[in-house]
């Protein structure tokens, strides 16, 4: 079965915070409703419902994976809903997992402020702003990733480091190219 990603840059209200335990919290927006991607498509409020309710009764989860990489889980995610916004996750980077320690720092540094949702569509629609109007997702998994695709929620975990700041619109300009290079 093949997975689709839907990338999104850790919301403004995004904290990256050390546990009690060691380790950091990540907490954030994974997915915004609404709201236009670079690929067109827009995630339809409510989405995620069904998929989320059928993981609780079964006692699944949605992993915690670094790039997408299904060899790499760097963490839990304690957290996963549905609220006006988008979906919303919590979760901790394990510190007894090497990845994770490094995710922590890039996160921290400003270098990694994206998250990626890998999902496969149910149910989908046409947009009136031409893409798909996604309106049921089988959520999966949840990453931390270099290139978001929805560049309207960004980080602020470190402040307002101009570096920063800089880094993450030379990532995006970057991934534009990339995209139109690849004529997707």
């Amino acid at each position: 079965m093949d997975l689709e990603h839907k990338f999104c840059r850790l919301g403004g209200d995004v904290t990256v915070r050390e546990a009690a335990a060691g380790g950091a919290v990540i907490e954030g927006y994974a997915s915004l409703f609404g709201i236009c991607d670079q690929g067109g498509d827009v995630v339809s409020s409510g989405a995620y419902g069904a998929s989320l309710k059928r993981l609780k009764e079964s006692g699944g989860t949605v992993k915690m994976l670094w790039q997408h990489d299904p060899a790499q889980p760097i963490g839990v995610w304690d957290e996963v809903r549905e609220d006006k916004r988008g979906l919303y996750v919590k979760g901790r980077l394990l510190e007894d997992v090497a990845r994770a320690r490094e995710a922590a720092a890039l996160v921290r540094a400003g270098a990694i402020d994206g998250l990626s949702i890998g999902y496969r569509t149910v149910r989908a629609g046409k947009s009136d702003k031409g893409g798909r109007l996604l309106s049921e997702l089988e959520l999966w998994e949840v990453s931390l990733v270099t290139f978001p695709m929805l560049p309207e929620a960004r980080v602020d975990a470190k402040g307002d480091d101009p570096d920063a700041a800089a880094m993450r619109d030379l990532a995006v300009a970057l991934e534009e190219g990339r995209r139109l290079l690849a004529g997707t």
